[in-house]
């Protein structure tokens, strides 16, 4: 085989149990069950991978951050990057369209805009750690000003006749975490779910979780709470469920660094058990899957930019995948890409032909 070779390494052992009782996640006349989420992502829940994550069981999917002042000066008749954020294709439904800024009249714009395309929700970004966006009163930085964060929300829920939910994060550091308070607000403002990312800002998405607020959050709240942060692996969206009793989990890098885990969650929810690890031809099929959806959503130069983000998840825990990731990544031409990919497959077939799995 020529190139870097790569083989099936040991996957993560298949965690067991009954089948666990999770609730119906509610928002609005959006329903779903188990409720396991791909959280938005900068640069990362485009649509390729947004639909990638569907196919493998993401409940419900977000767009990246949409800046809504960006996304108010943007031209319809020349997009730019805020408009092109919008774009979906049906097959993603349900879909959340995510919305950061810290002007109420930008933010209520931006929300007509975005019901304009027609989303299954809105949601408002109360909870982005990085300082560009933080430090401007976007973003987390709204925790440092509960009624900038009332009035940025209202203006979002006042706007569109969609349901309209928040994300944010326990506090801006620990001393001051304020999450009841404002989960109580943003309810009695007119939102119908609140994602808790279960770190501080000053956390940013390093450092222990701390899920014992989302029970807390439930006593205080009706609307549906969803727990995010430090999810990996599909053992860790059980434990979640049976430990916290959260609407939903949402999950951010863990998708990245695993896409699958969504397929595995569903199935342990369902059935108590996880399937096999995925075999080194199922790797590199959804790979060229995303890969031919990039294409189509960003021309051969943006496939080959962003698919750079995503060989570490589709390799990960092979032997030889750090360098097999270094050489997908070094290619400048689409065909060179796919050829090497599809050498790949032919190994994988294999391998697969000689263990007598596919």
């Amino acid at each position: 085989m020529s190139g870097t070779d790569v083989s099936v390494g040991p996957g993560p052992a298949s965690a067991g149990g009954e089948p666990a009782v999770v609730p119906e996640l509610r928002i609005g006349p959006v329903r779903v069950c188990p409720g396991v989420l791909l959280a938005p992502m900068e640069d990362i829940t485009d649509a390729p991978f947004r639909a990638i994550c569907r196919r493998l069981g993401a409940a419900i999917v977000y767009t990246e951050f949409v800046n809504a002042d960006g996304l108010v000066r943007d031209d319809p008749s020349q997009p730019r990057r805020a408009l092109r954020k919008l774009r979906f294709a049906p097959e993603e439904r349900p879909i959340g369209v995510q919305l950061y800024g810290a002007d109420p009249r930008s933010m209520a714009r931006a929300a007509e805009m975005a019901t304009a395309v027609e989303p299954d929700l809105i949601d408002v970004n109360c909870g982005c750690w990085v300082a560009d966006v933080a430090l401007r009163g976007a973003g987390a930085g709204l925790l440092r000003d509960p009624d900038a964060m009332r009035a940025v929300v209202a203006s979002v829920v006042k706007a569109t006749p969609l349901p309209v939910t928040a994300k944010t994060r326990l506090g801006w550091d620990a001393d001051s975490i304020r999450i009841l308070d404002v989960a109580r607000m943003l309810e009695d403002v007119g939102i119908q779910g609140l994602t808790v990312h279960c770190r501080t800002r000053a956390q940013g998405n390093s450092g222990p979780v701390d899920y014992s607020w989302i029970e807390r959050l439930r006593d205080v709240v009706d609307i549906p709470v969803v727990l995010n942060g430090g999810i990996a692996s599909a053992a860790d969206v059980l434990a979640a469920f049976r430990q916290t009793g959260c609407a939903g989990v949402m999950i951010g890098r863990g998708a990245v660094r695993h896409p699958w885990i969504f397929r595995e969650a569903q199935a342990l929810l369902a059935a108590g058990t996880c399937p096999a690890p995925p075999t080194l031809l199922e790797r590199v099929d959804l790979c060229l899957a995303h890969l031919s959806l990039a294409v189509e959503h960003a021309g051969e130069h943006g496939a080959l930019v962003s698919l750079r983000r995503h060989y570490s998840g589709y390799f990960r825990s092979l032997r030889g995948a750090a360098e097999l990731r270094q050489e997908l990544s070094q290619y400048q031409h689409l065909g060179a890409l796919v050829e090497r990919l599809r050498r790949l497959r032919t190994a994988a077939l294999q391998e697969s032909s000689t263990s007598g799995r596919t």
